[in-house]
């Protein structure tokens, strides 16, 4: 039976890694059509009904492109950077629970690949590995427009991710756990966590965008500050690997904000239809992409209205504003645990 369960999850791994991998392909074109609603045109319309085969065309068209490596580069770490940034965007995705459970041949079977008990922080390890992958990228270029734009990506990521994680510890001391499962459980019916932690999910939010490097937070990576930022010098599916892991971080950050602060797969109500526990989940499982896909559009909206920051406004708001409000949430929380247990 052991086998059978691992077959499973090696089974599983190989479902969400498709699945993340087509809902990221396919935010690219939902990006470009949302822009085209915003500004008033048509969109992607040629390839394909709809274009939608417009990201088919980009695919291949990003690997039949000529692989460029700069003479003055580090080739392996140039490499390297890439399939860093790739690798820890989809690595993330093991630890969300992406549903409940089902039955299947007597066996009872979960819809998350790994339930650490330590979820939040392989999540936060995997972001901070992120990183490596950007400053590899823009070092091993040796061009100093890529440097500069590596440097920017590593700092804008770091100082957001402290703000990030206090924002979290506020979480934490509310819900008891570090186990995105036991996180999600929590929220059943209407006891969502951005009712009861409504500042750390706006913070949460916030540095979401500057960890995926989304406009309003995209100056590393703009073509009007820094040429191309740190992929400057990238050509091919070594350039595609870097905007593609962008998606994928987006899908995934949609996936934790939606785990940790609107209920996961729970849903109201949802418990209360005479249903299967097996279509319970099913529907559970629907409902958790229903909320994904409401905050991936949600990214790319911000991202068509909001002008981008001046790096000084950017870390200015990330270490003036951010991190003493994640303190004060810090302290609230706290202190309504406190005075709650008292009465």
């Amino acid at each position: 039976m052991e086998g059978f369960q691992l077959g499973y999850k090696i089974f599983f791994m190989f479902i969400i890694l498709v699945v993340t991998l087509l809902v990221a392909m396919y935010a690219t074109y939902a990006e470009r059509k949302v822009a085209a609603f915003m500004q008033d045109r048509r969109g992607p319309n040629r390839a394909g009904p709809f274009g939608l085969l417009q990201p088919l065309a980009d695919g291949i068209k990003m690997f039949m492109k000529e692989e460029i490596i700069p003479s003055s580069a580090q080739k392996a770490l140039f490499i390297l950077g890439p399939s860093i940034a790739m690798t820890t965007a989809l690595l993330t995705g093991v630890v969300i629970p992406w549903g409940g459970e089902f039955t299947f041949g007597g066996q009872t079977f979960s819809l998350q690949i790994a339930d650490l008990n330590i979820g939040i922080l392989f999540v936060f390890a995997m972001v901070s590995i992120g990183v490596y992958g950007i400053m590899l990228g823009g070092w091993a270029s040796n061009n100093k427009y890529a440097l500069l734009g590596s440097i920017r990506a590593a700092s804008q990521m770091i100082s957001y991710e402290l703000a990030m994680g206090m924002s979290i510890i506020a979480l934490i001391l509310a819900t008891g756990s570090l186990s995105l499962k036991d996180i999600v459980e929590q929220q059943h019916g209407w006891h969502w966590n951005v009712i009861s932690q409504p500042l750390g999910f706006l913070i949460f939010l916030i540095c979401a965008f500057a960890e995926t490097n989304r406009s309003p937070f995209d100056l590393p990576e703009c073509e009007t500050e820094l040429i191309g930022g740190f992929h400057t010098e990238y050509s091919g599916m070594k350039l595609g690997f870097y905007l593609f892991a962008e998606y994928i971080n987006m899908f995934i950050s949609s996936a934790v904000i939606a785990t940790l602060y609107f209920g996961g797969y729970q849903m109201p109500f949802l418990h209360h239809l005479p249903l299967s526990p097996d279509l319970l989940t099913l529907l559970g499982t629907l409902f958790f992409f229903l909320k994904i896909f409401v905050l991936i559009f949600f990214f790319m909206w911000i991202r068509w209205t909001l002008p981008r920051f001046r790096y000084d406004q950017l870390m200015k708001l990330g270490w003036t504003r951010l991190v003493p409000l994640s303190i004060l949430n810090i302290v609230l929380t706290g202190g309504f645990i406190y005075l709650k247990d008292l009465l």
